[in-house]
Formats: C-alpha cells, structure tokens, sequence
C-alpha cells in the first residue's frame, strides 16, 4: 500500500479555501486575516500536516541537509563526532545524512558523488586512509558546495578544517612511556599521507627528541588499511619480533590498530605481547579491558562534531562569499594508566 502525503490541496479542499490562501496562511502572511490563519493552522494540526521537504527545497534551491563521509561508523571517535554534527545540525533545522568509505577511496568518492546528487547544502568529510587525490573534492568545492574537513583533513582546498591537537597527543603518550623507563619505542600509525598521521608521528620524535633518545625508522610500522585487515598487522608485528633490539613499548595512533596489534602478539608471541607498555589514540571504552593495559590519548570528538557543523553552516547560510577560513585545533587529554616500567 502506498504511503499518500497530505498537500496544501487537501487542506485547501477540506476549509473551501484556494491553495494560494492555505499557503499562504501557512507561513504567516501579513495579507491573510487572523481568522483565516487559525482555522488553517488549526486543521493543519489536526491532520498532522507536515510540509513536503522535496517542494520545499525545490522552490528554495536548498535541501536543508548535510552530507557526512566518514571512514566507520563504528569507531568510536566517529561515532561521538556523529553524535555532535547532529545535535547542531537538528537544532538548526538541517538534516543529516551519513556515509562510511570503510578506508576506500572508490567508496569515498562515490559517496560523495550521490549526496551531491541529491543536493546536500554542504559536505563535512573525514578523508579516507586511501585518499591521495582529491581532485573530485575540489571540483565540487569549485563549482559551490562548502565544504569543512574535520579529523583527517587536506591542505589542498582552502576551508574550515577541525582537528584535533594531533602533536600534542603524540608527544604526551610518547613521554609518558619514556618517563616509565622505556627508551625503545615503536610507533604503529596510519597511512603515511594522512594529516592525523604526519601530526602524531611528529609528536612522537619530539619527544624522543627531549629525552635524547635517538629515532630509529625502524620502529614506525605504517598501517595502510588503519588496523581493518588483520594480516597487515600480523605482518607489521612478525617484523617487529625479527628485530635485533625488539621494543619495550608502542605508541599506537589508532585504537583498530590498537586491538589489531594485540590480536597479532597473542598468535605470534603472547608472552612477549603481555609484557609490552602501549599509549595510544582511542575513544572507546574497551581500552580499559586490554591486557596490558594501554594509556590512552582521547580526543574531544562531540565537540569536533559539533564546531565542524557550526562552521558548515555558517558557510552555507552567508550572503557573502567566504574568503577567511579557519584551522581549529582542539586539545586532547591523555588518561593515565599504571604502565609497567622498563627494569
């Protein structure tokens, strides 16, 4: 059976009235009597009527929607940024409309693509571990669609990006597991054209740096696939325990990573797996049923969300063109752990 939507038609047959009047009525129009707009208003109430979104949007050239591309929904810092774009977006009157590239750059650009179909006012997106061009973005941002990069962000088209301090967490996990005596450190990251992954692996020599421990280019295991297949980590590990001088502990940027890592020390070597000191980037609560324990760097996702969003529209809604944009680099905060110390 098909679902029939009530129109400005029906109520306008309902009340004797023209469609002009009703429509009219409907909006406030100062030409219309007070009299006439409560009996409209009254009835539309009544008959739960709801104004077609497809014809509105038609006759204002403005869906009232906004697009998100995202690598997972399930990550947990996904999943709370999400939280936050909606609480903005809804409480301005936009819908929002979600998609996950699963770290496909193919998927990615279709995505986008489709909720360009369909007329999305702007695009807040999350690049993707595969996403080395981004020419399809840029002739999407050429033609008018606004744009904000949140996360994972490119430097190539010039917007409002939100990020988190990706430095800032990288030196402080890294500094903490120095300052538990541990002076041979790996660091297990993402792909190694990605902004979160240039940030963190920064901060993470930086504070080699301030403790003179020398970088060894050994140590840093790039993840291409963010910690979503498996076999890559086990592979990344079995070079890792070939190593003449193995680490004592890993600074993890991603928390995939973090739990593909130790699914790999357990098939490969639990025992050593066990003793191994981990700091890294991660939202969930799981971290803290990890054995060993890990020391995680979290980051203020719902407050990503919801800035990025503030943003979006901001763009959307200006008269004006925008010719000033803005890098927004929120804090993150590490959470402690009793790591075990290097004796």
């Amino acid at each position: 059976m098909r679902y029939e939507t009530v129109t400005i038609k029906d109520i306008a047959k309902a009340l004797g009235l023209s469609t002009s009047t009703v429509s009219r009525a409907l909006r406030g129009g100062y030409e219309i009597s007070d009299e006439t707009k409560r009996i409209v208003l009254e009835y539309a109430e009544k008959i739960n009527y709801r104004p077609n979104p497809i014809a509105l949007s038609l006759k204002e050239r403005r869906s009232y929607s906004i697009g998100v591309v995202v690598c997972e929904i399930a990550n947990n810092f996904f999943s709370q940024a999400i939280n936050g774009i909606e609480s903005i977006a809804y409480n301005s009157g936009y819908h929002v409309i979600i998609t996950q590239s699963n770290e496909n750059h193919e998927r990615e650009v279709l995505n986008v693509e489709h909720l360009a179909s369909r007329s999305v006012d702007g695009l807040l997106i999350s690049l993707s571990s595969e996403s080395n061009d981004i020419s399809y973005l840029k002739s999407l941002h050429d033609k008018g669609l606004p744009i904000v990069f949140f996360d994972r962000v490119s430097e190539e088209i010039n917007t409002h990006k939100v990020i988190a301090n990706n430095f800032q967490g990288g030196f402080e996990a890294t500094e903490y597991l120095i300052k538990c005596g541990h002076k041979h450190i790996a660091h297990f990251t993402n792909a190694a054209h990605l902004s979160i992954t240039r940030e963190r692996l920064e901060g993470y020599k930086a504070a080699l740096q301030k403790h003179s421990i020398p970088f060894n280019p050994d140590y840093v295991k790039y993840c291409n696939y963010s910690g979503q297949i498996q076999e890559e980590l086990d592979a990344i590990v079995k070079d890792l325990l070939k190593l003449e001088k193995r680490p004592e502990a890993i600074f993890i940027a991603q928390d995939k990573i973090s739990t593909s890592t130790l699914l790999a020390f357990k098939k490969l070597d639990p025992e050593y797996g066990s003793k191994i000191a981990i700091s890294g980037f991660t939202n969930s609560r799981v971290a803290d049923l990890f054995c060993p324990e890990i020391t995680v760097v979290r980051q203020p996702a719902f407050e990503m969300g919801q800035l990025a969003t503030q943003l979006l529209i901001q763009l959307i809604e200006s008269k004006y063109p925008v010719t000033e944009f803005e890098t927004k680099i929120l804090n993150t905060q590490l959470m402690l752990k009793q790591l075990s110390t290097n004796t």
